[in-house]
C-alpha cells in the first residue's frame, strides 16, 4: 500500500497504530500494578587494563540467530555465583583510535550470601511454556500478517519516541539513552572475538526531514529521510560477550557507543525490565531500520510471550537490520504517578528453542536486569552515585 506523500503513517493502518500508542493511557485509570521497590547493586570498578589494539577482522552478521535448550533457557537461575556474574559485568571500551582497555568490576551488596547474589537481584518466575501449533515459515523473523509500520512524515519522525531511533554504520539499529549515548546490539559491532570491520570508522546516523536540509514544506519531500552521521568517540561491550572460542550468547548482546558530540535530540530513559504483568498491555514496542525496507524507519509492537531471567520472548515481526532497537514498554512511574515509556531490553535477533522434544521460535530481546542496568548506567554516567533507577 503506498502512502500520501505527507502522511506520517504506512500500513496497516493509521488508527491502528493511534490505538496502541493511547491504549497505555487508558489503562493508567483501571488498577495501578503494584510493583516492589528494584534494589540496585553497586558495581565497583577496577583501573582499567590497557589491551592490544583491535585487528577489527570480523564480519557484520545482521540476520543473528541462535539456538537454545531446556540446558541454557533456565541458564540465568543456575548462574548465580558473584565470581562469574563479576566477570560477565567486566567490559572492554574500544577507543576511535582503535586502543583498547579492559575494565573489571566487583559487585557491592549489603546482602551477602556466601557468594551468591542476594534474592532482591532474582528473576521473575518463569512462565509455563504455551502449547501452540505452528508452521514452518520461510521468513524467519515475521509471524502472519506483517504488522510493522512505516514511520514517514516530518512531524511523526522528530516526535518522541521515534526521533530516539538511530542508525549504526554497520547496518543495525540504536536508541539514544542520553544526550552523548546510544544503546546498541553488540553483534553489530563485535562477534564475540574481535570488532566487526565497520567498527574502525563507527558512525551513528540521525534521520533529517528533508525540508531541514533545503526542501521546502510546501514541496513534496523525497520518499527516503536523509540521514545525519556523527562519529562514535567510544564503544563498550560487556564481557560477558566476548566469549572467545565459546559460543556467543544473547543474554549479554548489546553496547554503548558515546558520540563525538552531543545532539539535541530527546532521549529515552532506561529501566530495570519489569514482569511482563506489570507494563501496560503486557506488550513492547520498538521502531529499527529494517533491511527489506531501506531507509524506512519501521515501528511494531506485540506483546510479550514469555521471558527468561536475561531474555525476552515475542512475536514482533522483524528483520535484519532492526538488531538494537530499543525495545520500550510503558511502565508505571511511582514518582510521576503515570505510565512512562521506557528502554527496558535491546532486540537481538531470532532463538529457536527446544524444550521437552518440542521446537519453536521467536524473536528475541535482551531483558534489562538490575546488574545489567547498573553496568550500563555506570557506563553512561561514569559514576555510581548517579546509578539509581530513573
Amino acid at each position: 500500500m503506498s502512502p500520501h506523500p505527507n502522511s506520517g503513517l504506512a500500513h496497516p493502518s493509521t488508527s491502528v497504530l493511534l490505538l496502541s500508542l493511547l491504549l497505555p493511557l487508558s489503562l493508567s485509570s483501571r488498577a495501578l500494578p503494584h510493583q516492589d521497590p528494584v534494589h540496585l547493586p553497586s558495581l565497583v570498578p577496577h583501573v582499567p587494563l590497557p589491551l592490544s589494539r583491535s585487528r577489527f577482522s570480523a564480519q557484520t552478521q545482521l540476520d543473528f540467530t541462535t539456538h537454545c535448550n531446556a540446558s541454557c533457557y533456565h541458564k540465568g537461575e543456575q548462574e548465580r555465583r558473584r565470581e562469574h556474574l563479576t566477570e560477565q559485568l567486566a567490559f572492554e571500551t574500544l577507543y576511535a583510535d582503535g586502543s583498547r582497555t579492559l575494565t573489571t568490576m566487583d559487585v557491592e551488596d549489603e546482602d551477602d550470601y556466601e557468594g551468591t547474589i542476594s534474592p532482591a537481584l532474582q528473576p521473575p518466575p518463569m512462565r509455563g511454556w504455551r502449547v501452540t501449533s505452528r508452521h514452518r515459515r520461510q521468513k524467519r523473523q515475521i509471524y502472519g500478517a506483517d504488522g510493522r509500520f512505516n514511520i514517514r512524515g516530518d512531524h511523526f519522525l522528530l516526535d518522541y519516541p521515534f526521533s530516539t531511533a538511530v542508525r549504526i554504520s554497520t547496518g543495525c539499529t540504536g536508541v539514544l539513552v542520553s544526550q552523548r549515548h546510544v544503546l546498541t546490539a553488540a553483534h553489530c559491532v563485535h562477534d564475540g572475538k574481535d570488532y566487526v570491520k565497520g567498527a574502525r570508522k563507527l558512525r551513528v546516523g540521525f534521520l533529517t526531514p528533508p525540508y531541514i536540509n533545503g526542501t521546502k514544506p510546501s514541496q513534496t519531500p523525497t520518499k527516503i529521510p536523509l540521514v545525519r552521521w556523527v562519529r562514535v568517540k567510544s564503544t563498550r561491550v560487556p564481557k560477558g560477550w566476548i566469549q572467545g572460542p565459546q559460543e556467543v550468547s544473547m543474554d549479554f548482546d548489546y553496547a554503548l557507543l558515546e558520540l563525538r558530540w552531543p545532539h539535541r535530540r530527546p532521549f529515552m530513559r532506561l529501566s530495570v525490565a519489569p514482569s511482563s504483568d506489570d507494563l501496560a498491555g503486557k506488550r513492547i514496542h520498538f521502531s529499527g531500520f529494517d533491511s527489506d525496507r531501506p531507509g524506512e524507519l519501521v515501528y511494531r509492537f506485540c506483546p510479550v510471550e514469555d521471558e527468561s531471567n536475561d531474555l525476552i520472548y515475542q512475536h514482533c515481526d522483524a528483520r535484519p537490520g532492526a538488531s538494537g532497537s530499543g525495545v520500550y514498554g510503558r511502565v508505571w512511574d511511582t514518582a510521576l504517578e503515570r505510565w512512562e515509556r521506557k528502554v527496558i531490553g535491546i532486540f537481538s535477533g531470532h532463538q529457536w528453542l527446544e524444550i521437552d522434544g518440542e521446537n519453536r521460535d521467536y524473536n528475541v530481546a535482551v531483558r534489562f536486569t538490575p546488574l545489567k542496568f547498573a553496568q550500563i548506567c555506570y557506563w553512561v554516567h561514569g559514576n555510581r552515585v548517579d546509578c539509581i533507577q530513573d
